[in-house]
């Protein structure tokens, strides 16, 4: 999960992918060539370094297995990334092998800077269906499953104790209010003298303890609500945005009810993107409840100074539907080492660097049946309980809007959104606006 100032920045990319990619046809291809010894040197790019200790070991897997092959791995910071990696495609000398994302997928592999997998007869049915799904265009696979992170519900033990209260089993909401989780949310919910929202004499303006943090970040927020409610996103892969239906509307308006007249939740003021304090808050202890995607574990865990727990997802009228993104590994489709870049990509959804990876914390695998080592670390190295977030993804998920335009609609529905959050804009005025922006966008 990237933090709200880092997507802010998303939109600059945009600006420079609609008009240079475009070029890409252009080009001869990548920039590395065979060496004088007869080894081929390929590119990889990726964005996290703590994920680079593990791909050091992989690569180093992999060289050994094919002793013709050296792998370079370059580390760039995210807000760079997406960025130099449209000018490289522009300019014929992408890396080889490259990390890519539901999001921007759409723009990449619509200006046929992807290769085509097929050529690799991949069985998809070994990967996560909704990662498969995220990196498919016209019924090709343009990318071999690399991981997956899911939204949970990360909530603080410690202030659980303080109030007395158990988390349930199942969390439950549904537009009217009514459920386990609202319940409970209440409770968690108290101000500077001690007294709760349904309490005579409650303050919203001195909370002292918040019993969730609703705000606008649709990966972990209202992109769920809007899914368990029965709502959905888009019409259809690569199609209109549609969450401005009754459903979807019912669901926005709930999310925006914590805040607002729920008072279970910090106001907009303090955690509208980009400059808001939510992940800060609840580090601080100063949430209960917060979701979040897994992949903020590495970010969070070792700045609580509270007992850390991971629950499912709250479970909507339509059941519980949460986000999962996933990352691929795509092959530049100009790459002047097609064979050698097909043959790394293949390895790296295989069996031994997927588990490598899982053992040491840093991913859950999209290859299937190999979420254990994930699960293993965590409790074994921070006391930490992870396997909710296995068990949602079993059940029914989703990627990120996957539809062209996306990264450059972003900002400005994040703008509409922060209106509606702060009260200013009825969720349903919000949602056709941010609709027909978006639908704007979709090429």
């Amino acid at each position: 999960m990237r933090s709200p100032r880092i997507r802010e920045l998303r939109h600059a990319v945009t600006l420079l992918a609609a008009a240079a990619l475009t070029l890409t046809a252009c080009g001869s291809g990548g920039g590395n060539e065979t060496g004088g010894d007869g080894k081929v040197t390929l590119t990889y790019r990726l964005w996290d370094d703590q994920q680079k200790v593990g791909y050091d070991k992989v690569m180093a897997a992999f060289e050994k297995a094919n002793p013709n092959i050296d792998v370079k791995i370059e580390l760039m910071p995210y807000d760079e990334y997406w960025t130099k990696l449209t000018a490289d495609a522009v300019a014929g000398t992408a890396p080889d092998v490259f990390w890519m994302t539901p999001s921007q997928f759409p723009e990449f592999v619509t200006k046929g800077v992807l290769a085509d997998m097929s050529p690799l007869k991949l069985d998809a049915t070994k990967f996560h269906p909704t990662v498969v799904g995220s990196f498919t265009y016209q019924d090709k696979l343009y990318g071999v499953p690399k991981d997956w992170g899911i939204v949970g519900l990360l909530y603080n033990k410690d202030l659980f104790k303080k109030a007395g209260v158990e988390m349930p089993a199942s969390l439950t909401w549904k537009p009217d209010g009514s459920g386990t989780f609202l319940e409970t949310a209440r409770k968690l919910t108290v101000d500077e003298a001690g007294k709760h929202p349904e309490d005579p004499g409650f303050d919203p303006a001195k909370v002292k303890t918040y019993g969730f943090a609703s705000w606008n970040h649709y990966q972990t927020q209202w992109m769920n609500w809007v899914n368990s409610n029965g709502g959905k996103l888009l019409d259809q892969p690569f199609g209109k945005y549609a969450f401005n239906d009754d459903a979807s509307v019912q669901a926005l308006r709930f999310g925006v009810d914590l805040v607002n007249k729920y008072h279970v939740s910090p106001p907009a003021t303090q955690t509208n993107p980009p400059t808001g304090k939510a992940t800060d808050m609840f580090k601080a202890g100063e949430v209960a409840m917060f979701p979040a995607n897994n992949a903020l574990l590495p970010y969070v865990a070792p700045e609580a100074n509270f007992e850390l727990g991971v629950a499912l997802m709250p479970e909507g009228p339509a059941g519980r539907a949460v986000n999962l993104n996933g990352l691929s590994e795509a092959v530049y489709a100009k790459s002047k080492h097609p064979q050698e870049a097909m043959k790394l990509a293949a390895y790296l959804g295989s069996e031994e660097p997927q588990k490598l990876m899982a053992a040491d914390g840093y991913i859950l695998p999209a290859l299937n049946g190999l979420t254990q080592g994930y699960v293993d670390y965590w409790q074994k190295t921070k006391k930490i309980d992870v396997s909710p977030f296995v068990e949602e993804s079993k059940g029914t998920t989703f990627p990120l809007p996957v539809t062209t335009g996306f990264t450059g609609f972003e900002t400005k529905l994040n703008q509409i959104f922060n209106e509606m959050y702060l009260g200013k804009l009825d969720p349903k005025q919000a949602a056709d606006q941010a609709v027909t922006e978006g639908n704007a966008t979709v090429k």
